[in-house]
């Protein structure tokens, strides 16, 4: 029989959630390193190199990957022979790490856990709770997985009852092209198949804790009904050229995982949940001896990648561009932002939409400026800033009509794609939509020289900022004709795979 100090178990979860915050799980780097010197596509292939670089960043300051340091989901297997030393439950011991690792001074991790989701939706201040999922099983330890997960790809899963003779693999095909490129592609799906609809999402989450391991599965040959699923989806979701950050290219997955439960007769419950460029977990055991010891990964294990801006960037001084000079950029092209930029995001553009509605003055003047949707990570030390990658810009579409018209705003800077109507706004008006790499929240980061909070101070995380920026890298996603890179990318690139098989099989 196994003791388990309650103080153990407390220090290994917040210790591994600093751990996840800024080291990638080295599977997952190889995997895309094997992406990057695959690809094809230019803009896919930059945009993996930043991750790349950002992963390296992060590892080598202990700062996190990205700014959305997630909701923690951990898995906990308890041996049917472990004795617990603790006057509290497992719940409370996992979310007393979850405090402590997330309120930790030399890194502070962003807490975005709101307590009354369908109310007043209030920041817990700490990230807790987490969501803990409780096994018994044999033997005489504690296995622990713990992820921190991403709302930009939490936000993109789905769920579908099929009918038992349906096809899994139409289904995903037909519904990974309409989560668009909120989850940060290039990453991994998890598919949970069976059981009823909560097993079947639980199985999908599991499923993401396993390591990338797909290529291996090629080589040796699939032989279970997952394995074959896993290698045909694989294949598959690669040739829809959806590319990384959506913007067109040879790889949209880096694995597939699948778990399975037996179901009734009657359903084929099927969940899909994707895990982003900021892919965060680790597995630990526990047998009475101590806390986890979590080695870290060699730094010489990363690939050496560098990025450079070409000679025909453009450089942007946003304290002087005009819209004349805005109706210049082409899609596609790259723009090193310097200047004042605003920040806002959900709670701020809700907010602003409630003054509008009023009629009372707003605390900031957007007239002609451009917004960044981002929600930083607190600064520590001599930074302006933590952590600041973009956050998914669909949000604010219901927005973009108010904020372009009423608030005069000239440009907006965020990630992945925006709805047809918003783009048709943006074209209205004469604007442009910018896009910065998702996953790449450090290497973003080091743009911001200087920050400041102008308004909604109360909004924390959310409030706007005025940030000084100097050489922020950024594609025009959607021109002020609207262009639109991430309709016009994947299109292009499904047709070029689609010539390249043929010419393989000729």
């Amino acid at each position: 029989m196994s003791i388990i100090k309650k103080q153990d178990f407390i220090d290994s979860v917040a210790d591994a959630l600093q751990y996840i915050s800024y080291y990638h799980p080295l599977d997952f780097v190889q995997a895309l390193e094997k992406a990057y010197l695959k690809e094809q596509s230019q803009a896919a292939k930059d945009a993996i190199a930043q991750i790349l670089i950002n992963s390296r960043m992060a590892a080598e300051g202990h700062r996190p990957l990205c700014q959305d340091t997630g909701i923690v989901t951990c898995f906990v297997k308890i041996g049917m022979q472990v004795q617990w030393d603790s006057d509290l439950t497992v719940q409370e011991m996992v979310d007393e790490g979850v405090r402590r690792a997330y309120n930790n001074p030399d890194n502070p991790l962003r807490a975005s856990i709101v307590a009354d989701p369908a109310g007043r939706r209030i920041n817990t201040k700490d990230n807790a709770p987490a969501v803990v999922h409780i096994d018994m099983v044999a033997g005489n330890e504690v296995e622990v997985a713990i992820a921190a997960k991403g709302g930009g790809s939490e936000n993109k899963s789905k769920m579908v009852m099929l009918n038992p003779s349906d096809d899994i693999v139409e289904w995903v095909l037909k519904t990974l092209p309409t989560m668009g490129a909120g989850w940060c592609p290039p990453g991994m799906l998890g598919i949970g198949i069976g059981g009823t609809a909560e097993k079947a999402a639980v199985l999908a989450k599991e499923s993401l804790m396993d390591p990338v391991d797909i290529h291996e599965l090629i080589e040796r040959g699939a032989e279970t009904t997952e394995e074959k699923l896993r290698l045909e989806i694989f294949e598959k979701a690669n040739k829809l050229g959806i590319g990384a950050q959506g913007l067109g290219g040879l790889t949209t997955v880096v694995d597939i995982k699948i778990k399975s439960a037996p179901t009734h007769a009657a359903s084929k419950p099927v969940v899909m949940i994707p895990n982003c460029a900021a892919t965060r977990h680790v597995h630990f055991h526990l047998d009475g001896s101590g806390p986890a010891e979590l080695t870290p990964p060699k730094l010489e294990d990363w690939p050496e990648v560098t990025w450079e801006v070409g000679e025909n960037v453009c450089r942007v001084n946003l304290d002087t561009v005009t819209r004349a000079d805005i109706a210049e950029w082409k899609m596609g092209e790259t723009v090193l932002l310097s200047g004042k930029l605003l920040t806002g995001r959900d709670a701020a553009h809700k907010r602003i939409q409630e003054m509008l509605s009023k009629g009372e003055t707003l605390p900031v003047d957007f007239k002609d400026r451009f917004i960044y949707y981002v929600g930083p990570v607190d600064a520590i030390g001599n930074e302006a800033v933590g952590p600041a990658g973009p956050t998914t810009s669909t949000r604010m579409d219901k927005f973009t009509d108010m904020m372009l018209e009423q608030a005069g705003l000239m440009g907006m800077v965020g990630k992945a794609e925006r709805g047809p109507a918003t783009v048709d706004s943006i074209k209205q008006h004469k604007a442009v939509y910018l896009m910065a790499v998702g996953g790449a929240a450090y290497l973003v980061a080091k743009a911001v020289k200087k920050a400041k909070v102008l308004a909604f101070e109360d909004l924390g995380m959310e409030a706007i900022y005025e940030f000084e920026v100097e050489d922020m890298p950024v594609t025009v996603a959607v021109d002020s004709e609207g262009n639109n890179a991430h309709v016009a990318g994947p299109a292009i690139w499904q047709a070029r795979i689609e010539e390249l098989d043929a010419k393989m099989k000729v």
